[in-house]
């Protein structure tokens, strides 16, 4: 599979709107700012083809981006606090809508900010991945923000944090010096070729 073979497809703000599955689909899940539009720039080799934002809670829509055989879904980042109610029940209804209708997911890339703990919308999202047994990986992100000592640390701190999830490959992730990216890269191409 190329990774720079990919373009831009749609958005799609409600789940009646989404497009028929075609492709198997690998999908990138996580909270607000904790890094998604980095980390597919980083594995696309593209600076501008997901948005990044200083904003957290841009990505209020369903973005499908065309690969090499297989779509790339960027989910829109949950847990951000400052929406309105009828934001939060259209985000609600959109990720429902997405997770519930019979599409081809390969994986998930479920991204979770290295530095802190898991919050209880991503303990939530992993209960879930588990539960519809969709497959699913973590992505340990902006791990390079951290120095040796505090990496050790929150590795021992993680593996309480997830330890129902010690089954799960995670995979510190760097988007600014690429730690992660190849390994990522591989997990993708042995998910949609099984």
């Amino acid at each position: 599979m190329r990774f720079d073979v990919i373009d831009f497809f749609a958005s799609y703000g409600t789940s009646n709107q989404l497009p028929a599955v075609t492709m198997p689909e690998i999908v990138f899940s996580g909270h607000s700012n904790v890094g998604k539009s980095s980390l597919m720039n980083k594995l696309f080799n593209r600076k501008n083809l997901a948005r990044v934002s200083s904003t957290p809670g841009k990505t209020i829509t369903v973005n499908f981006f065309k690969g090499d055989g297989v779509w790339f879904v960027d989910l829109p980042g949950y847990g951000y606090a400052k929406r309105d109610k009828s934001e939060k029940r259209r985000w609600a209804e959109l990720m429902e809508g997405y997770f519930h209708q019979d599409r081809d997911i390969a994986l998930v890339i479920q991204l979770i900010d290295m530095r802190h703990a898991p919050s209880q919308d991503d303990m939530t999202m992993l209960s879930f991945l588990r539960q519809t047994e969709i497959p699913f990986v973590i992505a340990l992100t902006k791990c390079d923000k951290l120095n040796k000592s505090e990496t050790e640390k929150r590795r021992e701190e993680l593996k309480k944090e997830l330890s129902a999830y010690e089954d799960v490959k995670k995979i510190e992730f760097s988007s600014v010096t690429g730690t992660g990216a190849d390994e990522l890269k591989s997990l993708i191409i042995n998910s949609v070729e099984v």
